[in-house]
């Protein structure tokens, strides 16, 4: 037999908020972004729950404004951020439950739609040696504005998890995958122990019908 994983969703599973919608609010609090744009957000953000957002061409268009930007200037603005908006995001059983997976020997891994200026710092902060997210191309220390292709989002999510499967020799049929969204139904299809985390009405749904296990977390207390 292979090992045991526990692969977990970032946004509205790990995190009680979308870090997009954090970055966004950082943003705007900063004067950098107007009401507009944060409205325009939210309406993707919208389409993105009831499974409509075509999620390939937003990502490209939300990549394309980093172009040219220093990597490194955006990874120390996101270390900031990320101390003061994300980490009082993250739900206290999500926390718990890396833990119990972590304590179990079981191969954890983050996986998410997010970028790696969100997910490596979650992973790091939680003990958790393995992420997988949206990656951003970089050339000569400079963002081109593209996005390395498939989105980890959906089937990309499968994509880019098969060498981190085969390299820890992973039984799907004995793990786990945690999410809140329903464009993760083809992982969860593929483990052995689907769960819904807060999940969107669409899965809610879908978890009901296929007798999926539920677990709806408190929003954690924030200053």
């Amino acid at each position: 037999m292979g090992r045991v994983a526990a692969f977990f969703d970032v946004d509205k599973t790990i995190l009680a908020e979308n870090s997009a919608a954090l970055y966004l609010r950082a943003l705007y609090e900063r004067g950098e972004v107007d009401l507009r744009t944060v409205l325009s957000s939210l309406g993707s953000y919208v389409q993105y729950k009831v499974n409509l957002l075509n999620i390939d061409r937003f990502t490209e268009r939300t990549v394309q404004r980093f172009s040219g930007q220093s990597e490194e200037m955006l990874r120390k603005e996101a270390e900031a951020w990320f101390g003061e908006f994300v980490l009082p995001m993250v739900y206290p059983e999500a926390r718990r439950l890396v833990e119990r997976h972590l304590e179990r020997g079981d191969v954890v891994a983050l996986v998410s739609g997010a970028t790696k200026y969100v997910v490596d710092p979650l992973a790091e902060h939680l003990g958790v040696r393995h992420s997988l997210h949206t990656q951003m191309e970089v050339r000569d220390g400079c963002f081109t504005g593209r996005v390395l292709q498939p989105v980890c989002v959906g089937e990309g999510k499968i994509y880019w998890l098969q060498q981190l499967i085969e390299r820890e020799a992973i039984d799907l049929a004995r793990s786990w995958f945690y999410t809140d969204s329903m464009s993760d139904l083809p992982l969860l299809e593929l483990v052995g122990h689907p769960v819904a985390v807060n999940p969107d009405p669409l899965l809610y749904r879908t978890a009901r019908r296929r007798r999926w296990p539920v677990r709806l977390f408190e929003t954690p207390d924030t200053p």
